[in-house]
């Protein structure tokens, strides 16, 4: 897919790797909407980026939303959808662990009203996460989302062909997410990939970079790239 002169919508395209997205969409020549619950906090935001506000449980007005600006070629969604549950999980909140399924149906809503407008050869992006394969201490609720993530995608995929689904799946990338600062951002992501084979935090341009590999490579569809710092062999 040549990205000059198509249309892309980012679900959170406001900040971290959604942001970075935008920016490399643009930069090939894109017309991008960027999409998030909140966009007048949007920072950095390129000029002629449309700018739009959407929940994605929220179906009425997502539907609308995608009738707004129908038709599109490029579908990506980074919105997380709500909150994540944290710990073991005999110790969980089981509404935390329930509501940390917010964003596979987040997801799965994008993806059920957002793929009759799209082009034939229209092409979607979802982020699932590491943990969906190799689950650390504490982690259970992200690997159950990332998991079912990854499984809807390799389902959807002959569902909707000759469209084109695909999953980038990161592992620990410095974003916005975060809200520590200075020196305890630092100490906090040193902790958090110390093992990696790549002993840093991603940058959120080197996960959008493997978003863009899978809307230009017209032959990848119902796979999963990581881009994890080695996090799985680690």
């Amino acid at each position: 897919m040549k990205l000059a002169g198509k249309k892309a919508l980012v679900f959170g395209g406001t900040s971290g790797i959604g942001l970075a997205s935008v920016d490399m969409l643009v930069a090939g020549g894109a017309n991008v909407v960027a999409i998030s619950r909140n966009p007048n906090k949007a920072q950095n935001i390129p000029q002629n980026v449309e700018l739009d506000a959407c929940d994605v449980l929220d179906r009425d007005a997502l539907i609308a939303l995608f009738k707004k600006h129908a038709p599109f070629d490029i579908l990506v969604s980074a919105a997380t959808g709500g909150g994540r549950a944290i710990g073991p999980f005999l110790d969980m909140d089981m509404d935390g662990y329930k509501a940390s399924f917010d964003k596979l149906w987040g997801y799965a809503n994008v993806v059920r009203f957002g793929t009759e407008h799209m082009a034939p050869d229209g092409t979607i992006v979802l982020v699932s996460g590491a943990p969906a394969r190799k689950c650390k201490p504490g982690q259970v609720a992200l690997s159950s989302v990332g998991g079912s993530v990854e499984a809807l995608v390799r389902a959807l995929a002959p569902e909707i062909a000759p469209r084109r689904i695909n999953v980038m799946s990161p592992g620990t990338i410095d974003t916005p997410m975060v809200g520590a600062q200075g020196k305890e951002r630092e100490e906090l992501y040193a902790k958090i990939v110390q093992g990696n084979l790549i002993e840093r935090a991603g940058l959120a341009k080197e996960a959008a970079s493997a978003i863009l590999f899978l809307i230009e490579n017209d032959f990848v569809t119902g796979t999963t790239v990581d881009v994890d710092g080695g996090w799985l062999l680690s």
